[in-house]
Formats: C-alpha cells, structure tokens, sequence
C-alpha cells in the first residue's frame, strides 16, 4: 500500500469571518465540536472516511492506527507498515499531530501512556505529564488578595506553563519498544513543516474563535493571525521553527528540549510573556518521565486497565464500572431512562471520590486500592438502588492506610486534548492521550510550537474551610489529570483499547462506550457514535433529545449541547475494528 502524504483536499467550503468575542462559550467548549469533512485523495484514508461516514468500524488484520488527523494517521500507517511498532507508530503520529492539530496536543505538553506488550502479556504505563515549577507556591494561581483567579487571567501567559513531557515520553517508549531508526520517524513532520499543509476546517475554527487571546503574544499571533487576519481552512501553513525543532529531536533526542537551545528557548518564552510564569533551566534539566503502576478494575470478568495517579482516568473509569457491575446493564439496554439513571449517578458518585481523594501520589497519599476495592464500591453502589436521581452526592470513605482529612476540589478542566490508539502487527498495543490542556494552551509559543497551560488543572484554592486540598499546586507536583488512556484484557489478552480527549468528560465518554461496547453488544464505530449523555456534578448534559422527558422526570436538571468527544478505540475480537469519533477529523486505518 502507498502512503501518500501531501494529498489532502477539503471536503467542505472554508469557515466563514465572523467577529471575535472573548466570552464566547470558553468555558463551555474551548474547542470546537466538528465533524467537518476533511478528506484525502489517497484511496486508503478515502475507504476509511467513508467507513466512518456509513457509521462503520475500519477492518483489518494485521495492524491499526486510529488518530485525530488524516494527515497524522498516514504517517503513523508509514511506519507500520515498514514494520515499525505501535511506539513507534506513535512517535510519528504525535510529531505530525503537534503541528496539524496544535490547539490539541504537540512538543509543549504532556501525555499518558498504556502499553500492552505481546510477548509478556504484561501493561506498563508511563506518567509523562508536566511539572509545576519548584518555585511554586500553592498561591500561584491566586491573585494578591488570596483568590483564585478568573480561569483564562491564569491560562493565558506563562503563568500557566508546567515542564513538558512529551519529548522525553517520545524517546523513552521508543528505547523501551521500538524498532524502527528513531530519525525515521519524523520525516512527515519536517516535510509538513517546511513544504507546507492544509489548515483543515477544525483548526481553521479553533482559530477564529480563539483570535483574541492568540493575537496576546507576538510569535503566536504571527503565526496563527498572519496580517492580522486569522488563518482559513484550506491555507497552506508552512512552519521553519517547528521543523527545525522536529530535525533537532530527530538527530539530537530530547535532551536540547530539556538543557539546550530549546531549553533556553522555553524558559525565555515563559519568562518574557505578558503574564510571566516562573519556569526555570533547572526546572526542565530535572523532568524525568516515570513509570506507574497500571490500575486495573475488574468489570464482568475483563481487567480494565488504565492510568493511575497523577491522572484520575483510570481509578475514576474503574469506579464507575464497579458502581454499576451489580445492575443489568445488557438487560436494561442503551434506551432506557432507567440505564442513564444509573450510569449519571455513578458517575456523579465517582467525581466525589475523585474531588476529595485523587491528586499526584508522590506528594498526596491517594486510597487507589481502597477507592477499587469491591465491597466499597458495592456498598455504595447501594446509593443507586432507587427510582429518582440522587439529591446530593458526597466522597465516601474507602479503606486507606493513611489518616488524611482532605478538602474536595472544584474542576476547571477543559475539553481540549487528543487521543492516540495503535495497534502493531506484533500484538502490542498503545493507548495514549496527549494534551497542552486548554485548546492552544498558555498561547505561548517556543521554536515553533506551542506551550501547554497545564498548571491550570491543579485546584485554584490550596484549602477549604481551613482543610487543604489534594490536588492544590506544590513544587515539582504534576497537577491531576482527567486523561484515560485504557486497555481492557480478558484472560491477558486485548479486547478493546479506547481513550477521548474532552476535559474531565473524558472520563464518562470512555466508561460510557466501554458499557456501549461490552454490555450492549454494539461494534466499535457504533460504540464511539452513540450520542453522549454525561453527569459529573449534578446537572446531565445531553446531546440528543431522547432521554431528556424521562430523566427530568426522575429529577434531572438536563443541559442539551454539543459535547466535544474524540473517541478513538481498536476492538480486538474477530480481527482488528477500529473506531474514530464522528465530532471530530480522525480516522482508523489499517492493514
């Protein structure tokens, strides 16, 4: 098969000008929900767009990539192809990603990583997420007077900017399972970058509608804003300082991101911008990836394997499932009010936990074992044994070897981020989120690519009431994640391999279509599609109108709206199926 690279067309007419507005709904949907067409010529990601368009999985049998942008997917399928391996795979799709999809994911960010080896039958995961400054002080995202400040007085500037990880995660995955020559791996992205690509209709959006804070900075309006004017779908975008970063990682590896040129070019940005930020040299030399041990729940027999702390994905997707492992949920059925009663409330009951009790287990002990363990998950799931929805909802008290008396948090976290699956022709497998948070992070940018606002996600309020709070900011400490990067295993071998972007929505979109998937009996594309319907904190967001008169009448306050998903998931029995989220550009691709 002949991977074409610079073969995009555009499927749709380019986004109209309409006149920017700050308080446009950021705080609702920071990135914007699409499903615009964004095809290629090349016949492959042509069959698989159509697959997607008919609401159909993507077939094959030897490997699978599934990523948000063609353009990342083929690069990704380049390298399988050539026998490279799911990490290497990756390295590939993210270095094309961080310059196709910016406003998503890239070299200024950081990322969670599942990883199933074939040959050992074991899952390893690695923490690449970003780092506060060690001058940071549990007030740094307060103002003079001891309040939090407004959510984008904090992300917009340097203020906001955490250690990137993404580099280093890069290299470590491919020095732990990679085969192909590393420099091999970012050809497609020095050849966009230079040459040129089409800004596709998703970007093109993202930018209008962010023009206000993206004209703040000099570099950033420059590139995104050329002549003022904010760049339009079907633009051909050419970027030297992301290719020359791209060349470097290539033939140096990352340690120029983390004590060289583009060390010092980081730390100059974060320091010079409007809002300065304290990011130090010191702070990049210390950043070391580290691996977690996998969390594991146990769902009807499957072992579903996710991230653990920094992150609360797979602790909160864990508890979920456990919440609802004692209700039928295949006989209840997708179509019912009574499902959806159960399923929001779960979920409602595992962001409780996650507010009071999840934060980085290096500087907060976290009760993981206690928060999975059966019995409490089944005594609480007694809360769901009503008819109406729950009136209140609060942490309970799982087993824990420590005394600890913490304050739950408020959540800030944006839908943003992206979602990488893969699987190789060896059997291993990869499941990797990767974010700079809000869409086009601290809208700094540094050599070419732009730096993540990730230390928004720690809690704005170090203590409440006096308490303090797990996951307030601290030197060194990774702010927690809603990321969920998963593999699910039956008898240690992969039947579905799923993650989202979507703020802290990532957590109920990808518990949800693992229910869509193993309960309800629907393929993988149908899982990713099936329309969502999420409760956090009280209030069900919708985004159909089905089950709206039945869950108002069980007490539900309902909020129908878009709901900004980027599902993108392998299913492993009967051949490889791959599914990617018809709200955004990404495809499944395969062999």
């Amino acid at each position: 098969m002949k991977i074409l690279m610079q073969s995009c067309v555009l499927g749709l007419a380019m986004v109209a000008s309409a006149a920017f507005s700050q308080d446009v709904a950021d705080s609702v949907a920071p990135e914007t929900s699409t499903a615009l067409g964004y095809s290629t010529a090349t016949p492959e990601l042509a069959r698989s767009q159509a697959a997607k368009d008919a609401g159909k999985p993507v077939e094959a049998d030897n490997w699978m990539v599934v990523a948000a942008h063609p353009l990342a997917v083929d690069a990704g399928a380049r390298v399988l192809q050539e026998g490279g391996t799911a990490a290497d795979a990756m390295v590939a799709v993210q270095a094309v990603l961080g310059l196709v999809e910016p406003q998503s994911s890239g070299l200024g960010g950081g990322a969670f990583l599942v990883w199933f080896d074939r040959a050992s039958g074991t899952v390893t995961t690695l923490d690449g997420r970003e780092t506060a400054p060690l001058s940071a002080t549990p007030q740094l995202l307060q103002d003079d007077h001891g309040q939090p400040l407004g959510f984008f007085d904090a992300v917009v500037g340097g203020l906001s900017v955490g250690v990137p990880g993404t580099p280093k995660l890069l290299e470590q995955a491919h020095k732990r399972w990679g085969k192909s020559p590393w420099p091999e791996l970012f050809t497609e992205a020095v050849d966009l970058a230079e040459n040129g690509f089409a800004v596709s209709p998703r970007m093109a959006q993202s930018v209008q509608r962010d023009a206000l804070r993206l004209a703040q900075h000099p570099d950033t309006a420059a590139y995104f804003l050329p002549d003022n004017t904010p760049v339009v779908a079907g633009q051909v975008l050419k970027n030297p300082a992301y290719a020359h970063s791209v060349k470097t990682l290539a033939t140096q590896g990352a340690a120029p991101f983390y004590t060289g040129d583009i060390a010092n070019a980081i730390v100059s940005a974060v320091q010079g911008a409007a809002r300065p930020g304290q990011l130090g040299a010191e702070d990049l030399a210390i950043y070391q990836i580290k691996e977690r041990e996998a969390v594991c729940a146990n769902y009807r027999g499957y072992d579903v394997c996710g991230m653990g702390p920094p992150s609360s994905g797979g602790v909160a997707v864990g508890q979920i499932l456990g919440l609802l492992s004692p209700f039928d949920m295949t006989g209840l059925g997708p179509n019912n009010p009574e499902t959806w009663r159960l399923i929001g409330d779960a979920t409602r009951l595992a962001f409780a936990d996650r507010g009071r009790y999840l934060a980085d287990s290096d500087y907060v002990p976290v009760p993981v074992k206690g928060l999975l363990d059966r019995t409490y998950l089944t005594d609480r799931a007694e809360l769901l044994r009503r008819s109406d929805a729950l009136a209140d909802v609060s942490a309970g008290n799982p087993e824990f070897e420590h005394t600890l008396n913490l304050a739950s948090d408020a959540d800030f976290a944006r839908p943003s981020t992206s979602h990488i699956t893969i699987a190789d022709a060896y059997g291993n497998v990869l499941s990797m989120t990767t974010t700079i948070e809000n869409a086009f992070g601290s809208r700094v940018m540094a050599a070419g690519f732009l730096l993540n606002n990730e230390l928004t996600d720690f809690s704005f309020r170090s203590h409440k009431n006096g308490v303090p709070i797990a996951n307030r900011v601290e030197p060194g400490k990774r702010p927690r994640s809603s990321m969920a990067p998963t593999i699910v295993l039956l008898d240690d071998k992969p039947v579905l391999a799923i993650g989202s972007p979507g703020g802290s929505r990532i957590i109920p979109y990808v518990a949800n279509a693992i229910i869509a998937y193993l309960d309800w009996g629907l393929d993988i594309q149908q899982a990713v599609s099936l329309p969502h319907r999420v409760n956090r904190f009280g209030v069900y967001d919708v985004e159909d109108d089905v089950m709206i008169n039945g869950l108002e009448a069980m007490g539900f306050v309902i909020n129908k709206r878009d709901l900004n998903s980027g599902l993108h998931a392998i299913s492993f029995e009967g051949g490889l199926r791959g599914g990617a989220d018809p709200r955004r550009e990404g495809l499944a691709l395969g062999d």
